[in-house]
């Protein structure tokens, strides 16, 4: 199985990064963020980096839509996979247009509330994860995982 993981750095990377065990095993490619938390976490890892920064900024999520519609016709992934933030709109947004499947981890430290980025990508995501009962509560049809960290 081809993966594309696509997330930011910082806490998202950890999260991904937390299910190397499960992404080990499978060709992988990786969108991330130009930082050197991600450069320097990834080494050895195909990377692509993708238009930052991503949080209220129209021009950069426009620039991200391009962006994963070539990267996603170039890598041709079975399943887009995400921990967050923004960067994963664009890419489960077109997934289906490549016949990929999505899967979104909400990040541990949502317990009670949904982030921006799991409220916008729920409607593309063919597997959503959740590491709390409260959670999954807001997210019909979505898995408790549990503690992923």
């Amino acid at each position: 199985m081809r993966i594309l993981i696509v997330c930011s750095s910082g806490g998202h990377l950890t999260q991904a990064l937390a299910l190397k065990e499960w992404w080990g095993r499978h060709e992988r490619s990786w969108v991330t963020l130009p930082t050197e938390d991600a450069r320097s976490r990834l080494v050895g890892e195909r990377v692509v980096e993708a238009h930052y920064p991503t949080v209220r900024n129209l021009p950069n999520l426009a620039r991200n839509f391009a962006l994963a519609r070539r990267v996603l016709r170039a890598e041709r992934p079975d399943l887009v996979f995400s921990t967050g933030a923004a960067i994963a709109l664009p890419f489960f947004a077109q997934a289906r247009f490549v016949g990929a499947r999505t899967a979104f981890l909400e990040p541990v430290d949502r317990i009670t509330s949904a982030s921006l980025s799991g409220r916008l990508v729920y409607p593309f995501s063919d597997s959503f994860l959740v590491q709390w009962d409260a959670l999954a509560a807001m997210y019909p049809g979505s898995e408790n995982i549990g503690v992923v960290l």
